[in-house]
């Protein structure tokens, strides 16, 4: 749904006040307007700015070689990610084998951490670009889970909700929905293809862009790309696509949104610089 190899990518109940409601509207509007003069600022130049992302370009063919680079932990965020679902799973007593959900697959790090580790759980990944599902595919290949996975096109919106999953994953995807309308219409839909009292796994970019804690965690995040080898470049297309490509929301609003969708009993179970890992159980409804 992006771009991962230049850009970073693996909650009270319903809001009903209006002065809530009027709050996250206008701050969605906001950003909008601010995303749409970046746009049309970055038309008209024509040198000294960083090239543009995309999930469906060349940028995406590096991602697999340099994500781990780029964040502190990495893999500890997938590792971190596969015992606490393995843990729920046994903990809601699944006794046939479970299904779950992959959204935005591509890259194939959550299938080839849950495919080589659990050969009895049966995955699905999902993502809408093609290059991304090509080194999923790879990748899942090289590690013999091809008979065993799943890989669709598309998008968690073309899944029938009549057949939900036991556990889904939505990992460095979030930040890159624009605006919280967007990302809440995405959490909805995910709860709508998992089953109640079962878990959501989400990790994405959080924070206030604006803010002086923001920036001092941007500041050294910087250091650690360049001392691990991400060329000035990359990085500069990084910092730049904050708040134009991708839409970070503070944990606060996270936490919002994902009880309006439906979720409950939310966890932080990881912190890199400003990603955050965070796991919640879909509401059972009386």
């Amino acid at each position: 749904m992006d771009d991962r190899n230049h850009q970073i990518g693996d909650k009270p109940r319903k809001q009903t006040e209006e002065l809530n409601v009027g709050r996250n509207e206008g701050r969605d509007a906001s950003r909008k307007a601010d995303r749409n003069v970046d746009r049309d600022s970055d038309k008209g130049k024509e040198t000294g700015s960083p090239s543009r992302m995309s999930w469906n370009g060349p940028h995406a063919d590096g991602y697999e070689h340099s994500i781990s680079r780029k964040i502190p932990g990495y893999e500890q965020l997938y590792e971190q990610m596969d015992r606490l679902l393995a843990a729920i799973l046994e903990e809601q007593g699944e006794t046939s084998p479970p299904r779950l959900l992959v959204v935005g697959a591509g890259g194939g790090q959550e299938l080839v951490t849950l495919g080589t580790r659990h050969p009895e759980w049966r995955l699905t990944g999902i993502d809408p670009s093609a290059p991304m599902r090509e080194m999923a595919q790879r990748r899942i290949a090289v590690h013999g889970l091809a008979g065993r996975i799943s890989l669709l096109p598309g998008t968690v919106d073309h899944l029938p909700a009549s057949d939900p999953y036991d556990a889904v994953t939505c990992m460095l995807v979030l930040h890159f929905v624009q605006g919280n309308q967007e990302k809440l219409a995405l959490l909805k839909s995910i709860s709508e293809k998992l089953k109640p009292g079962m878990p959501l796994f989400l990790a994405s970019i959080n924070g206030v862009a604006d803010s002086p804690p923001f920036a001092l965690q941007m500041k050294a995040w910087k250091r650690h790309m360049l001392d691990n080898g991400i060329p000035l470049e990359d990085w500069e297309r990084f910092e730049a696509s904050i708040g134009v490509e991708t839409d970070p929301v503070d944990s606060v609003e996270l936490e919002e949104l994902l009880l309006e969708a439906g979720f409950e009993q939310l966890s932080r179970f990881f912190g890199s610089f400003l990603i955050e890992g965070y796991f919640a159980l879909k509401r059972v409804e009386p």
